[in-house]
């Protein structure tokens, strides 16, 4: 299962990055940074420890599920061909549902953490209750497949400990990203902080899609040698073909408040999440 645990790590690893793109993930490079804390009497520092605190512990909880599903795949026992092939096909269909090429909407929900937070609570409660709720992942908006596809893989690893492990691998990358506002010190900064950052996310979204169809084929020619791989591939390059853009745009619309979500020229309210 060596090879199954590699490719997980991978995608877990993906997934964390690219789910910085959500609206949850703006937010807290928004609100939680040098220069919003200072407006708040609150420790920069103090925070963004409490942050990844509970975005590991949210890993964590994210790790449970996955122990729980490693339980009943190593109860089944399956052959480690049969598990390859399995990731194969998920990870290419999480690569679909990332390019949009299946003409349905990724499955999930808009739930949003809660802004009063920033002002009802001390530091450490919305640090730890923002950090948890985006270390675990499936609790807020959830951009990319590559989430779903992290709790699959770590599963199929027929684990407890390794499944568990990759989640926190997954909460990790998660709590690093406010370390993406450390250098925020002034409104200048965030502001253009966040033009660059919406930028970069066709980018980041890309990028995904590439890591996800490169584990479907790898995963493939581990699984069945290099035909089973050109075949992967084969349907690689449909879903690349029939890559749809990507109509989802986020936006603080008042740095260290709230985010804009708009789907093509459909803005929602503002939220935080």
């Amino acid at each position: 299962m060596e090879a199954i645990t590699t490719l997980a790590l991978v995608v877990a690893v993906v997934a964390g990055a690219r789910s910085t793109w959500s609206p949850c993930g703006v937010s807290m490079l928004s609100t939680i940074t040098p220069v919003t804390e200072a407006s708040r009497e609150r420790r920069y520092g103090l925070t963004v420890g409490w942050f990844l605190i509970g975005a590991i512990a949210g890993g964590a909880t994210l790790g449970v599920l996955a122990a729980t599903l490693a339980t009943a795949v190593n109860a089944l026992d399956p052959s480690t061909t049969a598990s390859l092939a399995v990731l194969a096909a998920l990870a290419l269909v999480a690569a679909a549902f990332d390019a949009r090429s299946l003409g349905i909407t990724l499955p999930g929900h808009g739930r949003q953490v809660n802004e009063s937070w920033l002002t009802r609570y001390r530091s450490w409660v919305y640090g730890i209750g923002f950090g948890w709720q985006i270390g675990a992942g499936l609790t807020t908006y959830i951009v990319t497949a590559a989430v779903y596809l992290t709790v699959a893989a770590a599963a199929l690893t027929a684990s407890v400990p390794v499944a568990f492990g990759i989640c926190l691998v997954f909460g990790l990358v998660r709590g690093l990203a406010i370390f993406l506002g450390a250098r925020l010190t002034t409104q200048a900064r965030l502001i253009e902080f966040h033009r660059r950052f919406e930028t970069a996310r066709e980018t980041s979204r890309r990028i995904t899609i590439g890591v996800l169809v490169a584990v479907g084929v790898t995963a493939a020619w581990v699984a069945a040698g290099p035909i089973a791989a050109v075949g992967a591939a084969v349907v690689s390059g449909g879903v690349v073909a029939t890559m749809r853009p990507d109509l989802m745009r986020v936006r603080p619309t008042a740095l260290g408040s709230t985010t804009r979500v708009e789907i093509g020229d459909r803005p929602t309210a503002g939220l935080i999440g």
